[in-house]
């Protein structure tokens, strides 16, 4: 970085704490800025990524001891009016206010240039290509404490587990047990995100995350369909046919009534109000699909009473409409 740009730049201000700030306040207001302002966080703002750049830029400084402490002496020169400017220019502080205030009393220019060059790039080079100069991670490149990395986890749930949550407990990459709260609706191939319980950062940053991959077995009766639970419900000939009061089960609770109304057809939905699935973002119905069951033994009597009653019922084709429809 140019002697300049340190010059103009209030880092503290940046981050918006005192130049008496400790390490711990330091770090703390860094990570609460970051998670404000980080990119993941913005997505296509480009404001949010400049400041996030500016603070990082201000953190990778103020944390680092050395760095700090040089930092503070640029800018107390800078404060009373020294920068490097041509001899002899407005202001006349120019370059011999700041030689004297890296070599009083060392007797030489030659050692002023030394710690100048020290300072800026470590034993001479162009300014900005030492250690001031690097970025120190982060994110894209913008200085700043890494995040840690990401650690990945997976586990099968019940689909009873899945629809109404459950606290789990996996095994860890140490070997150690870790509780999971698993949330209510979970479905099958979701990923749910532990912040900051994955692996630590390498230079003082945040910890990554755990990332839990979840598989849901098939229940043998219900299946999801959004919020909604939905369930196949046989129902005989007759009870379609004259009207029934029929169960119909739910998940986790007992069977609830419902009432088939008489002439119901095969296929036809009835719906159980908030019997679905609970989450935050509202709770869901149960969703009773009838099928006529068609009943493959029969006795004499009720194939007699059957033959009957095709006898009596009207010479109505359920077919003319269809077969309409497909040569049209």
């Amino acid at each position: 970085m140019a002697s300049q740009d340190w010059f103009d730049k209030d880092f503290y201000k940046t981050l918006g704490v005192s130049k008496d700030v400790s390490e711990a306040d330091l770090k703390k207001t860094y990570r609460k800025l970051a998670r404000k302002y980080h990119p993941d966080s913005n997505a296509g703002d480009a404001a949010a990524e400049a400041k996030f750049k500016e603070i990082s830029e201000a953190y990778s400084v103020l944390s680092d001891k050395e760095q700090r402490a040089e930092y503070d002496q640029i800018r107390a020169m800078g404060a009373g009016g020294a920068r490097f400017t041509a001899p002899g220019s407005a202001g006349n502080g120019g370059f011999d206010d700041v030689f004297s205030a890296f070599g009083r009393g060392r007797g030489g220019q030659q050692g002023d240039f030394d710690d100048i060059f020290a300072m800026f790039n470590q034993g001479g080079g162009s300014f900005g290509s030492g250690r001031f100069g690097q970025p120190s991670g982060g994110y894209r490149g913008f200085g700043g404490p890494q995040k840690g990395a990401d650690v990945t986890a997976r586990t099968t749930l019940s689909f009873a587990t899945a629809v109404q949550g459950e606290t789990v407990t996996l095994q860890g990459e140490d070997g150690r047990p870790l509780k999971v709260k698993i949330p209510a609706g979970v479905k099958d191939g979701q990923k749910i995100r532990l912040r900051g319980r994955g692996r630590p950062s390498p230079d003082g940053g945040e910890n990554g995350d755990i990332v839990v991959q979840v598989a849901v077995k098939p229940h043998p009766v219900f299946t999801r369909d959004g919020l909604n639970l939905r369930v196949t419900v046989p129902i005989t000939f007759t009870e379609a046919a004259l009207g029934a009061t029929i169960e119909v089960p739910t998940l986790g609770g007992d069977p609830v009534k419902l009432k088939v109304a008489a002439g119901t057809p095969s296929g036809r939905v009835l719906r159980v109000k908030g019997r679905g699935v609970t989450t935050s973002k509202g709770t869901g119905d149960l969703l009773a699909e009838v099928q006529v069951a068609v009943p493959s033994h029969l006795d004499d009597a009720a194939r007699e009473a059957l033959e009957r009653f095709r006898a009596a019922e009207p010479a109505e084709n359920p077919r003319t409409e269809l077969l309409a429809k497909a040569r049209a």
